[in-house]
């Protein structure tokens, strides 16, 4: 079969990769990078940093790039076909990572160059890599004994299979629900956009009336705006039971799994808990310093929240006759209190944010930041029509990298939003070979009448998803495993949540906050407005997001085996951070992707802990001007570029010149006065 994947590509070649060519592919790729590690392990020379450490870190860079465009598509594209070949994929891989580290020669190759480190001539980069890959060995089972080798193998792949299952079934509870509406009336307090959405979505199902589905931009706005209670309430019980049907979706069983073998693999590695194992490469270091983190924000928080929580219910009561607010209540009467308080609504809002405006704007901060220029192109090739691709280029006309960007929901992809690359940065041979990376949202679509118009917070998310993006574009390391976004998990966020204040500032906003219609700036009220409304329901939000790190450190800091109720659990869990009364007929877990599929499991913590960086990194850029260059340049030398290839404290502390201050996201937050 002529093979696509297997030959030389710089840009991904989607137009000629079928399905069938992956696993083919990926079963070639393995044994052709399985030869080149059996030439390192062999090497009759001595072990050296180049022909052990470097010669590892250059192999199976095709089995890379292919790899994570199968990935990246079967969240992105996925089809049942797809979603088959994942399943047959992830143990080969798995197997493979396994044949890699625990291969004995190599691992005492590895470990002998480790022991001499003091003494051979390393610079900053090598020393980092040296340690990574010792680590990596280390913390995959390459001191174990031969038989708890075996086991560990076990576990990875069982381990594999489950998180891809496990996401597969929150995919397909996500498109299994539809809400059909044929009454008018049930619509009620829904704005014309979102009315006009509703009917595109029936159609294309050859439907008609109006279809609400869990996708965010259809669930989102009808939480917010739906007057219908049992509307609502039926909305919300559907999104928050994915996974908890008796169905053979349901999730349960597999969460227990995936916490029971993280456990065993964490226990095998003579680490007490998962949380132990996962944060020791982290900047939190341990469990305890972040329960002892969450801690201190849930104490800081938690009157604030009860404040405006009781506030609310006070506001729906004198409203609506409403005696006790449930959590399909929440966003309905938030965004009236809102309203009543600021006279400002994502209505009103969402005509100065189109979404090619929005985008402009992003190229445009990037632009006075760091000297970026963003040219869209049509010759890339791409995976789905919606997608669109950008050169990108510094003020030298230099090329800088290739951009993607993926904005619009599908039956094939996943909720939420997400950056990726699909080719990594590195020097090789004395080239900068520059990377590809690419950012997936889930927006409203444009409608024949109108452009996507974004909420504010789908404005937030765009520049939270592209200074991920700038991570990975700016990148400029030696090594492709310590580039661009390949940092502790707990700083990975700084990059992406600090682009989020430039939505804020009256001297960002003006550059694109435009009327799709009129081209009139965004009035200087609004811009007010938002700055006020920015800390509305901040102690709940802030709860929210603590209940989610507590409840995943609950899954992920002790040992599961005794668990047999996921729900019973997770409302133990939730208990020190719950506002509202629980519903028996949903539960979290269940669909919790992002610490049972996604990468953040004993990492949940890592947002909160992220913030605390970008108030304190945002501090300093408002001290000297939100686009001070020399500011801009610090954080692209210390923090964008620089990747994995030092501790990221020393890395924060080289940009800021100390350490972060907690109280910049509490002042931020307004919770150091907190309300009581």
């Amino acid at each position: 079969m002529n093979n696509p994947l297997l030959e030389k590509f710089d840009a991904a070649p989607f137009s000629k990769i079928k399905n069938e060519h992956f696993l083919p592919a990926i079963k070639a790729l393995i044994t052709e990078t399985k030869v080149e590690i059996d030439d390192i392990a062999q090497n009759p020379d001595s072990p050296s940093f180049e022909n052990t450490v470097d010669a590892i870190e250059r192999t199976g860079s095709q089995l890379d790039r292919v790899t994570s465009i199968f990935f990246n598509l079967n969240g992105a594209e996925t089809n049942d076909e797809l979603q088959q070949i994942a399943q047959e994929v992830s143990p080969l891989l798995s197997e493979f990572k396994n044949d890699l580290l625990l291969n004995e020669p190599l691992f005492q190759r590895v470990k002998t160059v480790y022991g001499h480190r003091e003494t051979i001539s390393l610079n900053q980069e090598q020393q980092m890599l040296l340690e990574k890959l010792y680590k990596r060995f280390s913390r995959n089972g390459a001191n174990l004994p031969e038989e708890k080798k075996v086991q560990l193998r076990k576990i990875d792949a069982e381990l594999a299979q489950s998180t891809l299952k496990f996401g597969e079934h929150v995919l397909a509870e996500t498109n299994a629900f539809e809400m059909l509406l044929t009454q008018e009336t049930d619509l009620a307090g829904l704005p014309e956009s979102i009315k006009e959405a509703a009917t595109h979505a029936a159609r294309d199902k050859g439907k008609e009336g109006w279809l609400i589905t869990l996708d965010y931009p259809s669930y989102v706005p009808f939480m917010k705006y739906a007057e219908n209670r049992k509307l609502r309430k039926e909305l919300s019980l559907a999104f928050g039971s994915k996974g908890f049907h008796e169905n053979a979706a349901n999730n349960e069983a597999i969460v227990l799994t995936i916490v029971n073998l993280r456990h065993q693999r964490a226990r095998l590695l003579g680490y007490p808990s998962h949380a132990h194992f996962v944060l020791e490469e982290r900047m939190a270091e341990s469990p305890e310093k972040v329960n002892a983190f969450l801690t201190e924000l849930l104490i800081k928080a938690k009157p604030a929240a009860q404040f405006e929580f009781d506030e609310l219910e006070a506001f729906a009561k004198k409203l609506d006759g409403i005696d006790r607010l449930e959590k399909w209540d929440g966003a309905f009467y938030a965004e009236k209190l809102k309203q009543e308080r600021f006279a400002l609504d994502d209505e009103t809002l969402k005509p100065f944010f189109s979404l090619n405006q929005v985008i402009d704007g992003v190229f445009l901060v990037a632009n006075k930041l760091y000297g970026l220029n963003f040219n869209e192109v049509h010759y890339i090739d791409t995976y789905h029509a919606d997608v669109k691709t950008y050169e990108v280029q510094d003020e030298d006309g230099n090329y800088v990298a290739l951009f993607y960007a993926d904005f619009h929901p599908r039956s094939g992809k996943r909720g939420g939003a997400w950056m990726t690359s699909f080719k990594p940065q590195q020097i090789k041979n004395g080239v900068n070979e520059r990377p590809h990376v690419s950012i997936v949202c889930n927006f409203s679509k444009p409608t024949p009448d109108k452009p996507s118009l974004l909420t504010f917070n789908e404005v937030t998310t765009l520049f939270h998803e592209f200074g991920h993006a700038l991570h990975g574009m700016l990148a400029n390391t030696t090594y492709s495993g310590l580039s661009g976004t390949s940092v502790f998990w707990d700083f990975v966020e700084l990059p992406s949540q600090v682009m989020e204040n430039w939505c804020y500032e009256k001297e960002s906003l003006e550059l694109f906050a435009k009327h799709y219609q009129t081209g009139a700036t965004i009035p200087m009220e609004y811009i007010q407005k938002i700055k006020e409304s920015a800390t509305f329901h901040e102690g709940m939000q802030t709860l929210r997001q603590l209940s989610f790190g507590l409840l995943d450190m609950a899954w992920h800091g002790s040992d599961p085996s005794n668990i047999n109720n996921v729900k019973a659990f997770e409302e133990a869990a939730f208990l020190s951070t719950n506002l509202y009364p629980t519903t028996p007929d949903t539960c979290m877990s269940t669909s919790f992707s992002h610490i049972f599929q996604g990468g953040y499991s004993a990492g949940y913590y890592s947002y909160k802990w992220a913030e605390v960086l970008d108030a304190d990194a945002f501090e300093y850029f408002k001290q000297e001007g939100i686009f001070n260059r020399k500011v801009a340049q610090k954080f692209k030398t210390y923090v964008l570029s620089q990747g994995g290839t030092q501790d990221p404290m020393d890395l924060y502390v080289q940009f800021r010149g100390q350490k972060p201050n907690p109280e910049a996201l509490l002042r931020r937050a307004g919770l150091l006065g907190s309300k009581n």
